[in-house]
């Protein structure tokens, strides 16, 4: 009867325990839902806004993983060997060259060199780089240049070169995937350019920019114009050029001979003519009015020693420096140029200016009167006429002889006769006058050179300027 009791007691006491610990788990859980519940909807709505987003992104721009372009590029590299050309011992390889010209100038006459600032562009097929892929080209900086093979080209006739590489080097690389590969830089090339200055200052001339491979003959690499308009050129008012003005410029392709083999040449000729307006101002017009000045000592009397030798000799001084002026924006050239004839001749017409009154001083002012003349002058009473155009005046008891005209007032020089071409008083006129002789008077030299120096610069000055700038 006990033992059926404790049981009961037991069975009574187990159910309310059950139930108390369900009861708390319930409790517990439904707690820690409620807490939860704000955080997971949260979590929810931002995965949601972020799918919203990458689907959005994927729509407008594709995604391209770079992982795969790492693997192209490696796999492109592997086991390539950039010191062979493309197709080495199956064909040439042909390059096509572009060219972009960015300036030219200045050039420079003493050293006979221009500069010129390009973008230059070479075109091939390379092969052991074509790749499948989405991508159809590669575009890619200067630090793939030196993995694959690049042609050797240089500039046949460049002093000095220079690429730039600020603030990075200025080289572009792409590659397309049917293994076709651009490669462009750009460079400031001082290239020689041989100036012909017979005509200087009216000179024009063609500047080369040659450029072949330096190592490879015609039967491994042919340059080629890439296209028909493959040299390209800006603005040319913001070149450089100053003196000259540009014309025009052409592109040949010629095969050069050598001991090591034939190669291709490519050259652009540019056509420059030089403009003559700083000449003009600092070197004929200066010239021009130094000649005329010389001949004002025309005007001046004869008996002005002082006044017309020294306009004489500082014409001819200031001629000596406008020459040495202009010599200084040549180079050292042995043949005359169309600046050295004016010039010259300029200073030839300064110079003979000086000799004219030098001469004319020398005729005049030694004089000695002739022996028979003396005897005349003892003979004839003070107030006898002496010979027509003069008048004898009496003062003191002595005659003086006054001129009407000062061309009959020289007697023969010392020492000459009338066989000379000079003769300065009338009796050499007749009797040993030799028929066919030029009778000049020396008292009429400077009205002379009034028409002849004038004349004789202006037909200079029109052959000159007809014959350099039309002939």
């Amino acid at each position: 009867m006990k033992r059926e009791m404790a049981s009961r007691k037991i069975h009574l006491q187990c159910p309310i325990a059950s139930n108390n610990a369900s009861y708390l788990s319930k409790v517990i859980f439904w707690t820690f839902l409620i807490a939860c519940l704000p955080s997971c909807s949260g979590k929810n709505e931002d995965e949601d806004y972020e799918d919203l987003i990458l689907n959005k992104t994927w729509v407008l721009t594709p995604k391209v993983y770079e992982s795969d372009v790492t693997l192209i590029l490696n796999n492109l590299l592997e086991g390539y060997d950039n010191k062979l050309r493309p197709d080495i011992g199956v064909k040439p390889t042909i390059i096509g060259t572009d060219m972009y010209i960015n300036s030219i100038g200045p050039v420079n006459a003493i050293n006979m060199e221009y500069t010129i600032d390009i973008f230059f562009a070479q075109t091939w097929y390379d092969r052991r780089l074509k790749f499948n892929s989405t991508m159809k080209v590669l575009r890619l900086n200067s630090n793939m240049v030196g993995k694959i093979w690049i042609p050797d080209t240089f500039f046949r006739n460049s002093k000095k070169a220079d690429a730039h590489w600020i603030t990075t080097p200025n080289r572009m690389l792409r590659i397309w995937n049917d293994g076709r590969i651009l490669y462009t830089l750009r460079l400031t090339i001082d290239a020689e350019c041989q100036l012909q200055l017979h005509n200087f200052p009216m000179d024009e001339h063609s500047c080369p920019l040659a450029f072949s491979s330096y190592g490879y003959p015609k039967d491994e690499i042919i340059y080629q114009w890439a296209r028909y308009h493959s040299i390209i050129f800006g603005e040319p008012r913001f070149w450089r050029l100053y003196q000259f003005a540009f014309l025009g410029l052409r592109n040949t392709t010629d095969t050069v001979r050598t001991t090591s083999g034939e190669y291709v040449v490519m050259s652009v000729y540019f056509d420059l003519s030089r403009r003559m307006g700083y000449f003009t101002i600092q070197t004929y017009i200066p010239c021009t009015l130094t000649v005329v000045l010389s001949w004002v000592s025309f005007w001046i009397n004869k008996d002005a020693v002082p006044a017309r030798t020294s306009l004489g000799i500082t014409t001819v001084l200031t001629m000596t420096t406008l020459s040495t002026i202009a010599r200084k924006s040549l180079p050292k050239v042995s043949y005359v140029t169309a600046m050295d004839l004016f010039v010259s001749v300029c200073f030839i017409f300064v110079f003979a200016a000086l000799i004219e009154y030098g001469t004319l001083h020398y005729f005049v002012s030694n004089r000695k009167p002739s022996k028979d003349k003396d005897k005349k002058k003892k003979n004839r009473a003070p107030t006898v006429d002496i010979r027509p155009g003069s008048s004898a005046v009496q003062m003191n008891n002595a005659s003086h002889l006054q001129e009407r005209d000062e061309e009959y007032g020289y007697e023969c020089l010392d020492g000459k006769d009338c066989t000379s071409f000079f003769c300065c008083f009338d009796e050499c006129s007749t009797g040993a006058w030799r028929q066919g002789r030029l009778h000049i008077r020396v008292t009429k030299v400077d009205s002379y050179a009034r028409i002849f120096f004038p004349t004789a610069f202006g037909l200079f000055n029109l052959v000159y300027w007809v014959g350099y700038l039309y002939l």
